[in-house]
């Protein structure tokens, strides 16, 4: 189901207001990611109650550190259809999840919070989360 681009509106510009670049194609997604170099972190977005309460502001609070990934991304689930699902391509062993917030290193998935993770639980403990993987993998010298 679509919902009308006024309602989402504020929803999207939760995430792109803090410099996450937002993908609304298929073709976006592969230019994005297919080539990817470096860290990518993507936030599939969506609706949900819990997208609102923990998914987008764990990422607002996460992107306060001086250790966040290289490239930042948002797909929005059930609205950019083509786009959400390119995304997920870069998902292997993920079902599909929304919300949910995937750590990529050179094109490939290092970190998978999904929501199952991130649903009841609070923003700063999906944070943490996050913080942690972005000290794993985007810190100079972090291990793939």
């Amino acid at each position: 189901m679509m919902y009308p681009e006024p309602m989402i509106a504020p929803m999207r510009d939760e995430l792109t207001r803090l410099g996450v670049q937002e993908l609304r194609t298929a073709a976006e997604v592969a230019e994005a990611l297919g080539n990817a170099k470096g860290t990518a972190l993507v936030v599939v977005n969506s609706v949900c109650g819990c997208s609102a309460r923990n998914a987008r502001p764990a990422v607002a609070t996460a992107l306060q550190r001086d250790v966040k990934p290289e490239h930042l991304y948002t797909v929005f689930a059930g609205q950019d259809l083509e786009a959400t699902k390119a995304a997920r391509a870069f998902f292997t062993g993920y079902p599909p999840s929304s919300p949910s917030i995937a750590l990529l290193k050179d094109g490939r998935i290092v970190t998978m919070l999904e929501r199952h993770q991130i649903e009841g639980r609070t923003a700063t403990d999906v944070a943490n989360d996050l913080a942690s993987a972005f000290d794993r993998h985007c810190a100079a010298g972090a291990a793939s």
